[in-house]
């Protein structure tokens, strides 16, 4: 009796030890918005909708966890679901956990992961694209930069003194066919036939000082059988190289940054350049205007497009925000991009141009 009790006694403190030792947080964010954009096609008329891509920030629910597992060596995972707050669905293509689904061990060195993950294109635009994945930004011009994440990827990512080094590699970046659209491209890959198909690597290369700091990436995917956006074999590829750097003095927050793209995909306008200038204000302490200006454009081809956007934003408490937003989009060739990427559809006509306001509200948790 004595033994069986010492050993309850041994378990008890066994799984209070473990229990001690590792951590799991629930976390999300919720946003929500109704905005409206004029000559929108069919019909040319005014669209008024409430997205459910993005407004301000994308909307999500996650689980993040870390074990610690002695000298300095952590397990670590990350379960997060992007969610469309209009309708209750899960967005990146109805995957349960669209957003990062992975698990690694992390220390000194930096940390290594696989799973559905972030490229690295992300990390190096995260401090200068002064309006992320808002609905009337960057991602209105490039539908890949809000959803630069890839399938069965091996990332590695690790920070020393400021410099932040980092790369992935995807066996096969995108399993979900949810289109032709950002959130599927129908590219598998691992295929003993084909072993190119719809890889994917990226590199990182960032610094980071008190005020300021620059980052240097290049992201490259490739294509598939059947794979959409018209990289239909493996010998083609979509390559992203980006330059991108931050500065703040004073409440100012300024960024900047040039993405250059080759795509085979697009033949007779197989190289662009995206440029963006952004700055971010603190009127007071609760209330931020940001802005900032996109130029897309095609070498050798009538087609470009410029985006200028701003938006202010008051903050309720540390947890909740209220923001209204304001953009315009010029289109040039026969580019019909759509001022805003919060929802699919509502593009203006070849070579139009396309106005949108939003207002909405976010809370974090």
């Amino acid at each position: 009796m004595k033994r069986s009790l010492l050993t309850l006694g041994l378990l008890a403190a066994a799984c209070g030890a473990a229990q001690a030792q590792t951590s799991v947080t629930i976390y999300g964010l919720l946003d929500a918005s109704v905005e409206h954009l004029t000559d929108a096609t069919p019909g040319g008329g005014g669209l008024t909708r409430m997205p459910g891509l993005t407004g301000s920030a994308p909307s999500r629910l996650g689980f993040r966890g870390t074990e610690d597992l002695g000298a300095g060596l952590k397990a670590v995972f990350t379960l997060e679901s992007g969610l469309g707050v209009d309708s209750g669905t899960f967005n990146q293509g109805g995957r349960a956990f669209g957003r990062q689904a992975y698990v690694g061990l992390t220390g000194g060195w930096g940390s290594l992961t696989l799973g559905r993950q972030y490229s690295m294109l992300f990390w190096s635009q995260l401090d200068a694209d002064i309006l992320g994945p808002s609905a009337f930004g960057s991602g209105s011009l490039d539908s890949y930069l809000p959803n630069a994440r890839v399938d069965n990827a091996i990332a590695y990512r690790g920070t020393f003194n400021g410099f932040t080094a980092g790369a992935t590699y995807s066996f096969g970046r995108d399993t979900v066919n949810a289109g032709p659209s950002p959130s599927g491209a129908n590219c598998a890959g691992e295929n003993a036939a084909d072993s190119k198909a719809c890889r994917q690597w990226s590199l990182l290369a960032k610094y980071d000082a008190a005020n300021w700091g620059l980052a240097l990436a290049v992201d490259e995917i490739r294509g598939g059988a059947g794979a959409f956006a018209g990289l239909t074999g493996s010998s083609m590829k979509d390559r992203r190289s980006t330059v991108a750097g931050w500065t703040k003095f004073n409440g100012l927050k300024l960024g900047a940054g040039l993405i250059a793209r080759d795509n085979d995909a697009t033949p007779a306008a197989r190289r662009s350049n995206l440029w963006y200038l952004g700055a971010a204000y603190n009127v007071t302490p609760a209330m931020v205007v940001d802005g900032q200006v996109f130029k897309l454009d095609y070498k050798n081809s009538a087609n470009q497009a410029t985006l200028f956007a701003l938006r202010a934003t008051y903050n309720l408490s540390k947890r909740t925000a209220v923001y209204a937003t304001a953009g315009h989009i010029s289109n040039d060739g026969a580019l019909a991009l759509s001022v805003s990427n919060a929802a699919a559809g509502g593009a203006p006509v070849a070579g139009g141009s396309q106005s949108g306001f939003a207002a909405g509200i976010r809370h974090a948790f």
